[in-house]
């Protein structure tokens, strides 16, 4: 007899069902104003794992889609690097939080990463996805260990979204992320955020945010 054909959908929830994607983001955010992001990109050199070459830079450009389901709507960005126009786009899938008891150092949510063509943004129009809002974002990464330290200055976008020639800032700050991807059921990941960021402090405050919260 010969063997049932594997398929890519097969592939992926036996992949699932063993626990190795990472498909839950571990975050804390926070933000620096401009006069003191020296002082604190001078603090994760000494902390991070990137101290001889020094961290990543990026220039990405960020558009940010919904679409209405039953309940929660499903939300989708598509980034892509402004300087490496060859490089693949990529598609994410972001979950609902899930803030947890006060106890849980961080912030949990679904999360989904997928190289696609530059393609995806008719693909996702053509779904009944709505554009909900876009910006530039540019700034460095660290590394340190599994986490992922960004720092990133938001602009807006130009009308009908072109990129405009001279950005303007939405704000006289940076945004500080400090997350890590993994499989479901590592909360462990979590306390060693939390000991990381206490080393941040007070030069930026990383917490959970509640966006529900700060919506109403």
């Amino acid at each position: 007899m010969s063997a049932p054909i594997s398929t890519a959908m097969d592939s992926l929830s036996a992949a699932i069902r063993s626990n190795i994607i990472p498909n839950q983001e571990y975050l804390l955010q926070g933000s620096v104003l401009d006069s003191a992001v020296e002082v604190l990109l001078h603090r994760l050199r000494g902390l991070c794992d990137n101290v001889d070459t020094g961290p990543e830079t990026f220039n990405d450009h960020e558009m940010c889609f919904s679409i209405r389901g039953s309940e929660q709507p499903l939300l989708l960005r598509v980034r892509r690097a402004l300087d490496y126009q060859d490089m693949p786009w990529q598609l994410r899938y972001i979950g609902q939080p899930e803030l947890g008891d006060k106890s849980r150092p961080t912030i949990v949510r679904s999360s989904l990463d997928i190289a696609t063509s530059n393609t995806v943004v008719d693909f996702l129009t053509e779904l009944g996805c709505r554009l909900d809002f876009e910006y530039i974002a540019r700034g460095y990464m660290f590394r340190k260990g599994r986490m992922k330290v960004t720092v990133s200055k938001i602009f807006k976008m130009g009308q009908q979204g072109k990129i405009p020639e001279s950005m303007e800032a939405i704000s006289q700050s940076y945004l500080v992320e400090l997350s890590v991807l993994a499989p479901s059921g590592q909360d462990a990941i979590a306390e060693d955020m939390r000991i990381f960021a206490e080393q941040l402090k007070p030069l930026v405050q990383l917490e959970k945010i509640d966006y529900k919260r700060l919506v109403h």
